[in-house]
């Protein structure tokens, strides 16, 4: 048996919660960014598709720890205070939208013309199209890979430890350092990744629920 066996339970349910809460959380705001994004880049307005194409640039090229640090360490030397939750969660956030933006766009482009051709022709502004027509359609058309993205976001939540989140990786980490008497290190390690699993099992299946309830609606 591993040592301590409850202690370890508790300590590792707790960073197994931040990591839902950060994992669930930034990817609200992944989809809000994305969905302006994709509004952004099929804009008629020259300037909104080039901000849009400069911004998710920016993000699929930059890798994510240094999205976190230049956030937590640049901000504060331009009189922007942050904590260790705001950079996390926001970082997350802004990083994961560039490629939900991506993925909204292919999911337009699976479209055909002739459907946004019938929102014109019955009087249907840009924006009322959009709301109406395109966008519940592209939504449908790319929740796997919205899924996957999703999935990813709960590995790449690992990475928020670096400005001082306590998520699962940092407890088990928190667990293995402190004192390596209290608590076997492969009990961390099978504890850490068990959890890992479920977390990502648990998504993998509302996301199969949510692309068959798309699918019967289509």
């Amino acid at each position: 048996m591993f040592r301590n066996f409850d202690l370890m339970a508790e300590a590792l349910l707790e960073g197994a919660r931040v990591t839902v809460v950060v994992t669930l959380t930034s990817y609200a705001l992944a989809l809000a960014i994305g969905m302006l994004l994709v509004i952004m880049h099929v804009s008629p307005a020259a300037p909104a598709r080039w901000a849009a194409n400069a911004y998710t640039q920016l993000f699929r090229n930059v890798p994510l720890l240094a999205v976190l640090f230049v956030m937590y360490f640049g901000l504060p030397s331009i009189g922007i205070e942050t904590t260790s939750w705001g950079v996390g969660l926001i970082g997350l956030g802004m990083y994961t939208g560039a490629f939900v933006g991506e993925t909204l766009r292919s999911g337009i482009n699976s479209i055909p013309l002739g459907q946004a051709e019938a929102a014109r022709s019955i009087g249907l502004t840009f924006g009322q199209s959009l709301q109406a027509v395109i966008l519940p359609q592209a939504f449908r058309a790319v929740i796997p890979p919205l899924g996957s993205l999703l999935i990813a976001l709960v590995k790449n939540s690992a990475l928020v430890l670096a400005v001082g989140v306590t998520e699962l990786t940092a407890m088990s980490r928190r667990l293995i350092e402190d004192d390596q008497s209290r608590f076997d290190l492969w009990g961390v390690v099978i504890g850490v990744t068990v959890s890992y699993l479920l977390i990502a099992f648990i998504l993998s299946y509302l996301v199969r629920l949510a692309e068959r309830r798309a699918a019967f609606v289509r």
